[in-house]
């Protein structure tokens, strides 16, 4: 029987597991071996068509885990998280094709969308120089997957995430800034941080929008006069006024709150950041203390995969244009 479980936080739909999330050609192929009797053991290898950060293997364990056979199995696969190249095997499946060969269509789907993110993040991550990431792209994905988009971008190398559930499944603590809509409905910053000061546990840093009402600069050295030690830090977002947070307003922006002794105050910068941008601040020597990265991670492309047979009953077999049998992979290591 298959086993069951839900390890590192992931689940499956039951629409998954029932397959209404698979094409539909799938399903009229199943039924045709089924009803001729046909379920050989096929060995089908997943490879990706670009080079990018492998994601989504916890996930399909998860699936895997529920719907193959406890014996007469092999998976084979590289870690989330690893570097892959262009046609490299990331994933070989070893079973009954009966088994699994109704969910091609949905591992595929969350190797390519979860590699996407997670690339993308890794993109950032390398570019800062070791400057933490903040995860925030759940507003540019469907609520439905913005956990597995959060949990992507920590693959990736973010230090955290912004939603509750993808902080869930990713084993760290939310983090975001609070909405520059609250200080609009409050009608100014300062008073806004102080009720958050009142009203929020004290184990949740003080960080406050300072690019919501006033100058920067302004509000931020307000703020600082006013919550002293217990403000962690500010966050310039250029989202909200043509991006204009430029290397030059950080370093100024620094120089004032030191002189003002608020070197304890962070600066964080938000906005629609790229690679490219962040490679810019780090260039010239902006002291900035962390980036958040919402758009860049949450729109990225899909990393392709591709599934092929390369085996059937212990043959080598394979569709015109491919290689038949396994394909070899020293970075493989069995998880199942």
């Amino acid at each position: 029987m298959p086993g069951n479980g839900n390890v590192h936080g992931h689940d499956i739909r039951q629409s998954v597991m029932i397959g209404d999330a698979s094409d539909i050609g799938l399903h009229r192929g199943m039924r045709i071996l089924r009803n001729e009797g046909i379920n050989p053991v096929v060995s089908m290898e997943f490879s990706a068509s670009d080079y990018g950060v492998l994601c989504g293997i916890e996930e399909i364990k998860v699936l895997l885990s529920k719907v193959l056979p406890e014996s007469n199995r092999e998976v084979w696969a590289l870690d989330d998280g690893d570097h892959i190249s262009p046609t490299e095997v990331a994933l070989r499946i070893t079973a009954a094709y009966g088994t699994f060969g109704l969910y091609e269509t949905s591992i595929n789907g969350i190797l390519s969308n979860s590699s996407g993110w997670a690339s993308a993040a890794r993109e950032c991550v390398t570019a800062a120089e070791g400057i933490p990431i903040i995860a925030i792209p759940a507003s540019y994905v469907h609520p439905n997957i913005t956990h597995i988009v959060d949990s992507a971008s920590i693959v990736g190398g973010c230090v955290s995430c912004s939603t509750i559930l993808g902080s869930r499944l990713s084993g760290t603590n939310p983090v975001s800034t609070l909405s520059p809509n609250i200080a609009l409905i409050i009608g100014d910053t300062l008073r806004t941080m102080q009720a958050f000061d009142k009203h929020i546990p004290k184990e949740i840093p003080r960080v406050a929008p300072a690019s919501v009402l006033r100058d920067e600069i302004e509000e931020s050295i307000n703020l600082a006069n006013a919550l002293k030690q217990r403000l962690r830090g500010v966050v310039l977002n250029g989202y909200h006024n043509g991006g204009s947070v430029s290397p030059s307003l950080v370093k100024e922006l620094r120089a004032r709150l030191d002189l003002t002794n608020h070197q304890h105050v962070e600066i964080i910068v938000s906005g629609l950041l790229t690679p490219d941008a962040i490679t810019e601040f780090i260039d010239e020597g902006s002291p900035v203390n962390a980036f958040e990265i919402g758009e860049y991670i949450g729109t990225a492309s899909s990393l392709t995969f591709v599934a092929s047979i390369h085996e059937i009953d212990g043959k080598p077999a394979s569709v015109r244009g491919t290689i038949p049998g396994i394909t070899n992979n020293p970075r493989l290591a069995q998880v199942m």
